[in-house]
């Protein structure tokens, strides 16, 4: 490499790079901003490139597929490689949305790296994605089962028989089905609803092979262990929300993974005044949705409990409905995530929290320590 380019590299300060299949496009620049380099490499020419940076050099990613990969082994290399949510970078292109290729991506990527209140998606370990790999797959069996057994009741309506919605229902009903001479059933569509049915038993020797290993996951990992015990969350959701989140550390508190989530309330507020709309369903659906699901299965139980907690789900529920105190009751399970994670200890139904005291005044704060003012005056003010 000659001199004039090694001091280019050297020079680098922030690389955006816009990830492909097959192409690799980066944008470099140097302490002032101003492009150092901006070209086209091909994927298994990116990690030589990447190699001559100096160390400590901020490569910014979007999070997309290969983005993890990407990243880590970045890292290894001594860069500081960070991945940034798409629709965090898309402000940044310069030439908007009718501007939008490769070039300009990479470039909106760099700049968007450059903002000190930037949010970065955390970069998730080899176990880490191999553990949401068994989640994702188990999704898509579930939804193929779905479809296979719509598709088995759309042909048995066809021919006059209609079964209730359960699929247990229809599953103990479909053998005496086929057996059964007198209905309308033709040779084809016998022969047809038969395979459909094999190929359900066989979604659903899938679906249990992935459950008895995210049970080992569960097993086998303290954390997931924790987790597991707490209201309303159960192993398939502790299993996915600690390979999902990984360091709960990176939030400041419950209330921020709640956030995260997509659990809280989105705003329309404007002059001071306080406009609340439903929740904004930003982050991972997978994770959101397990959230809420298991806090509907904690709310229609909560009058069988004597805890805190479920005492708190009976009186919501019958103040704002089922609907909301689920997702209530989601954002707190999200928190009390959160505190069980960072704080390494056993999930206590029992525990009640205790408001932090209101910060006084200095004055009134000398006052209470010569005992001027009462302590519970104090934790009032």
């Amino acid at each position: 490499m000659s001199e004039i380019r090694r001091g280019a590299m050297s020079a680098i300060v922030r690389v955006g790079v816009d990830l492909a299949k097959q192409v690799i496009q980066v944008h470099g620049v140097d302490s002032g901003g101003r492009r150092v380099v901006g070209r086209t490499l091909k994927r298994d020419q990116f990690a030589a490139w990447a190699a001559q940076l100096p160390p400590g050099c901020v490569v910014a990613m979007e999070a997309c597929s290969s983005g993890h990969h990407w990243a880590r082994r970045l890292r290894a290399m001594g860069l500081d490689a960070r991945l940034i949510a798409a629709h965090f970078v898309s402000p940044y292109r310069m030439e908007g949305k009718s501007g939008k290729n490769d070039a300009t991506d990479a470039a909106a990527i760099c700049e968007a790296a450059s903002r000190p209140s930037m949010r970065y998606v955390p970069i998730k370990s080899w176990e880490q994605q191999g553990v949401m790999s068994l989640h994702r797959i188990r999704e898509g069996f579930k939804e193929e089962r779905t479809a296979c057994i719509n598709r088995i009741r759309g042909v048995l309506a066809e021919f006059g028989l209609v079964f209730g919605k359960s699929p247990k229902v229809l599953r103990a009903k479909l053998a005496d089905v086929l057996e059964d001479a007198d209905n309308e059933l033709s040779g084809v569509a016998r022969l047809v609803v038969q395979r459909a049915f094999e190929h359900w038993r066989e979604l659903d020797e899938h679906m249990r092979w992935c459950d008895s290993q995210v049970g080992q996951h569960v097993r086998g990992s303290d954390d997931a262990r924790r987790v597991a015990k707490i209201t309303g969350i159960g192993e398939l959701g502790a299993s996915a929300l600690v390979a999902g989140v990984g360091e709960f550390k990176q939030f400041r508190g419950g209330a921020q993974l709640g956030a995260w989530l997509g659990l809280v309330p989105s705003q329309n507020s404007s002059g001071g005044k306080a406009s609340l709309g439903g929740i904004t369903r930003r982050g991972d659906d997978y994770l959101r949705t397990l959230l809420i699901q298991g806090a509907k299965s904690a709310v229609m139980s909560a009058a069988k409990r004597n805890d805190p907690t479920s005492r708190w789900l009976v009186q919501l529920t019958a103040r704002v409905g089922w609907q909301k105190a689920c997702v209530a009751m989601a954002n707190k399970n999200a928190r009390i995530v959160w505190a069980v994670m960072t704080r390494e200890q056993g999930f206590d139904p029992q525990h009640v929290s205790v408001k932090p005291q209101a910060k006084l005044p200095a004055k009134a704060h000398q006052a209470q320590r010569m005992g001027a003012i009462p302590m519970s005056a104090g934790a009032t003010a």
